[in-house]
């Protein structure tokens, strides 16, 4: 972590202080030189005999005090004043330096220790443009999530907007970085890097990893889209591609696009939501959810490769079924929750 705003200018004030305090010295060391030897010596002679004092480098009395017990006070005074004065400028910068190396360390083990603690979470390989957007939808649907980027400007853009995010600096081809952003216990993660190249190779090292991962990689080329699945992705998504589908959407059905929009981009913060019937479920009815479909519209449950649209509430839920649920993040915790208290 940087020094904040307020430790770096006081760090700044205090070295600025320091430093006009040293040319004092040495302004008041070379005057009163000039002034001890007289005329005979040079103004750089005076600065020099100034100079080796403060710096106790030790030459030798280039003006000769030999006589001039006065001259001897004044050298005793200017060490001594020249002396504690670059000491406290190293001092300065020495701290600055240190409490950076200690603020960054410290932040690095603080997050470390808060991504260990993460069950289900999701990681998000690369911050780009895609990445970034990935990164803040799953912040407005309360998902928890790590960064992976080895741009470390990308990280800090998307900290100045979403401060106290977790990320990883690093390569996500790297399995110690997915390691370290915690791939054993995550539920999900998005190969978003610029090259396609890379997105195969974070789906290959993901699934090694974590078989039980789901994989979503984005892919420009498709003639890539199959190397990437058979590497381990669960779904390919092109940009390219689907922004063409979206194009033609928007003139063939406008409706429906606009209707698909204003969930994702509502103040209501509305979406359509998956919520997975947890296992030992099997045999209940839709009606228990009666009570708490207050802020939940279920739409159709996917069971296997089969879809039932606008179900029943007399209908047997079974192990594996998938809701489809259009809610709030906070709607979807809230069943989530009822399943796991009705178990």
């Amino acid at each position: 972590m940087k020094l904040t705003e307020l430790t770096a200018s006081r760090v700044y004030l205090s070295f600025v202080w320091a430093t006009l305090a040293m040319l004092l010295v040495l302004l008041i060391g070379t005057l009163g030189y000039r002034f001890i030897g007289g005329v005979q010596y040079s103004w750089i002679d005076c600065f020099y005999m100034t100079f080796i004092t403060v710096a106790t480098i030790g030459f030798g009395e280039i003006i000769d005090l030999s006589n001039s017990p006065s001259g001897r006070l004044f050298t005793v005074f200017i060490a001594f004043s020249g002396i504690g004065t670059m000491t406290y400028m190293f001092s300065t910068v020495t701290a600055f330096i240190l409490e950076g190396d200690i603020n960054e360390t410290w932040r690095r083990k603080k997050v470390q220790n808060k991504i260990a603690k993460l069950r289900n979470h999701y990681i998000v390989c690369g911050i780009g443009r895609v990445g970034s957007i990935v990164a803040h939808e799953l912040m407005l649907n309360a998902r928890p999530f790590v960064m992976v980027e080895l741009n470390f400007q990308h990280i800090e853009s998307y900290l100045l907007m979403h401060p106290g995010q977790l990320y990883v600096h690093g390569d996500a081809t790297d399995n110690d970085i997915l390691l370290a952003a915690g791939i054993e216990h995550a539920r999900g993660i998005f190969a978003v890097a610029a090259e396609d190249s890379l997105n195969l190779v974070i789906s290959l090292s993901a699934r090694q990893l974590n078989p039980e991962l789901r994989v979503v990689a984005r892919c420009h080329e498709m003639k890539n889209a199959e190397k990437t699945r058979r590497a381990g992705a669960d779904e390919i998504v092109s940009p390219d591609f689907t922004g063409g589908l979206r194009i033609v959407s928007a003139m063939v059905r406008p409706h429906v696009v606009s209707f698909l929009d204003g969930m994702i981009k509502s103040d209501e913060n509305l979406r359509l939501e998956e919520v997975m019937v947890p296992d030992d479920f099997s045999g209940n009815l839709l009606t228990i959810f009666n009570h708490a479909t207050r802020d939940c519209l279920l739409l159709a449950i996917r069971q296997g490769e089969k879809w039932l649209f606008n179900p029943n509430m007399q209908h047997i839920l079974q192990n594996g079924d998938v809701l489809m649920v259009m809610t709030t993040p906070q709607g979807r915790k809230q069943l989530e929750q009822l399943m796991q208290e009705l178990l």
